[in-house]
Parts: structure tokens; C-alpha cells; sequence
């Protein structure tokens, strides 16, 4: 089994960052998380990438979230928990604050952390195999503000309660009806399609879109006061639950969830 990372690639004008980790359905490990930023940094330092497409190696999956095989070690404690969100959230907010646009391209599983990163690019487009979850509360995750918030923001409320509540899975045409994607395409054709829309991008004029880019996000930023929700997750995090949720996940098998 070859080693997770984050493959980091420049097409002309387009630059690309690949969650390269097939044997696991691409599941994004701690050290993909950080090499996000640097990659990221290095794009918005080049005045000749003008977008950069985030995918998943092959057509089985974009991510399939998280590696929780890394879960006992990296979020097993309060101060783990507190670390790898950290490393999560500068993940997310370097594709987010980054002034050129981010396009998801979405072949196959789009789960839990997958589907967090991918509503942190600006544009995503799947095809028709395509599959959306935020499992959490399957869990017993506490899922952190700053992505759902982006999810209210793209999806409204009702849809992502639902999400939320239920944890299941979603095809690609309900992905589309809910406004989670902006286009599905035939698996066949997707990726010649995103990189004709990623040439588009980058023959527009990058001043305006960046400035489209930073009001925008100004304007779906949340406003109110979360502290009750944080205090929530943290709960989750040190619960009995948790740790119920991730060894049934680990063992396949269906979790047994007491409320402790």
C-alpha cells in the first residue's frame, strides 16, 4: 500500500492538487491536511496559476473523508481534537481566502471531511457515480462550525439539517436538486469538462474575480454567536459516544450510542 499524500501538479495556467490515496478511497491523512497550505501558498504566489482544481486520484472516490484509522491517535484527547481541527480549519481556509478560484472536480465517494474540503472550493462539479455524506452523526462526531456553515450557506438550512441529522448517503442528482454541486456529468466526460471550465477561469480577468471571490465569501460568513454549539462539540469529542462510534466504524459494525 503505497503512502497517503497530497499530490501537488501545474497545467499552464491551471494548478492541481490530488488527494493521492487509492487504497483508501482517498481518504485525507493528517499530513495531506497540512501540505494543503503550502501548496495553496504556492499557487496564489504564482501570477501564472490562475485556478487550481482539487480531485481525488482515480474515479472511485474524491475523499472518502477523513482517515479515522488515525482517529485513536490524532483525536483521541481533548488537546488532539483541538490540534487536528486546527490543522483542518488551515486546510480549509487557505482554498477559501485564497484569491483565485477552486474548482472540486468529484468522481465517485465525496464523505464526511471530502465533502468538507470540497464546499471550501468555490465551484464543484461531480459526476453521475457520484455519492455525498456528512456521517457524523454516526459517529458521534462534533462537526465544526466553520464547515457547517459553509454547508447552511450552500445548501439552506432545511437540506443541511437533514444531512446533518441523518448522516446518509446522497446520489448525484439529489446532490444537484439540493444545490451541493453545481453540475453533474457523465463519469466519461467530467474531466475534460472541468478542465474547459478551468481554462475559462483563467482567461477571465483574476482582479475581478477575485474581488467577486472576497465579497462573496464576506457576505455568507456567519455573524452569530456559536459558543453553545462549540461547547457541544467539545462534548461530543469527549464522549462515550465517540469513542463507541469510531472503534464500531473501525471493527464494521453497527454503532451502539448510549447518549454519554
Amino acid at each position: 500500500m503505497s503512502e497517503p499524500r497530497l499530490r501537488v501538479e501545474r497545467d499552464g495556467p491551471i494548478g492541481r492538487m490530488v488527494f493521492d490515496s487509492p487504497e483508501r478511497r482517498n481518504a485525507i491523512s493528517g499530513e495531506m491536511w497540512r501540505a494543503i497550505p503550502k501548496a495553496m501558498a504556492e499557487f496564489e504566489a504564482d501570477p501564472e496559476v490562475r485556478c487550481v482544481v482539487l480531485r481525488g486520484e482515480g474515479t472511485t472516490a474524491f475523499a472518502a473523508g477523513a482517515d479515522i484509522s488515525e482517529f485513536e491517535k490524532r483525536r483521541a484527547s481533548a488537546d488532539a481534537v483541538k490540534e487536528y481541527d486546527g490543522i483542518v480549519d488551515a486546510a480549509q481556509h487557505a482554498i477559501e481566502d485564497s484569491r483565485k478560484p477552486v474548482i472540486a472536480l468529484i468522481h465517485g465517494f465525496c464523505i464526511g471531511g471530502g465533502l468538507e474540503m470540497a464546499l471550501a472550493c468555490d465551484l464543484r462539479y461531480a459526476d453521475t457515480s457520484s455519492q455525498f455524506a456528512i456521517p457524523a452523526a454516526r459517529l458521534g462526531l462534533g462537526y465544526g462550525v466553520h464547515g457547517t456553515s459553509r454547508l447552511v450557506a450552500t445548501v439552506g438550512h432545511a437540506a443541511a439539517r437533514e444531512i446533518m441529522f441523518t448522516g446518509r448517503r446522497y446520489r448525484a442528482d439529489e446532490a444537484l436538486a439540493m444545490g451541493l454541486v453545481n453540475r453533474v456529468l457523465p463519469d466519461a466526460e467530467l474531466d475534460a469538462y472541468v478542465r474547459k471550465m478551468a481554462q475559462d477561469l483563467a482567461a477571465n480577468a483574476p482582479l475581478s474575480i477575485g474581488a467577486s471571490k472576497s465579497i462573496i465569501d464576506t457576505l455568507i460568513r456567519p455573524q452569530g454567536d456559536f459558543s453553545d454549539g462549540i461547547e457541544q462539540i467539545a462534548r461530543c469529542m469527549s464522549s462515550e459516544d465517540y469513542i463507541e462510534g469510531r472503534r464500531a466504524f473501525m471493527e464494521k459494525r453497527p454503532p451502539r450510542f448510549r447518549g454519554k
